[in-house]
């Protein structure tokens, strides 16, 4: 069963932020084999969702980042499901919650985010249209996107 917290950076525990780190590196450094530096000086800046199982297994992840840290606008990002948990529909749960979050922290900004081309799709059924070209970031298409 698929639980959230929304914690600040400060409010994170040791386990859930290595956790975090886990699983931001094996999705996006490993399985994408995409070679950054996934800590960017803005995770302690923003607010962190965690998709936790009943035994606190993280499953799910996404960051929301307050107006004025990434873009002018809040943005959400580092979306992602933990490969063993994919196919269940966590994706759409936890980006539902995120959205939700972000409207109720920031609620007279925009959302933006940069979305991966392949997933543009995904966003755009939660309300996200595309407002720029394809570009490269990482060896990986990408579009801006805003909601």
């Amino acid at each position: 069963m698929l639980q959230f917290q929304t914690q600040s950076f400060d409010q994170l525990s040791n386990r859930h932020l290595y956790e975090m780190l886990k699983l931001r590196s094996e999705v996006f450094v490993v399985e994408q084999k995409c070679i950054f530096l996934d800590q960017d000086n803005h995770d302690q800046f923003c607010y962190h969702v965690l998709g936790l199982n009943g035994q606190a297994d993280m499953m799910a992840y996404t960051r929301i980042a307050p107006p004025g840290v990434l873009y002018e606008e809040s943005s959400i990002g580092r979306v992602l499901t933990s490969p063993l948990y994919r196919g269940r529909g966590m994706g759409k749960l936890i980006m539902d919650y995120t959205i939700k979050q972000s409207q109720e922290m920031y609620p007279n900004t925009t959302i933006k985010i940069m979305a991966q081309c392949y997933l543009e799709k995904f966003y755009s059924d939660f309300g996200f249209k595309t407002i720029s070209e394809p570009f490269e970031e990482d060896e990986i298409l990408h579009v801006y996107m805003v909601k």
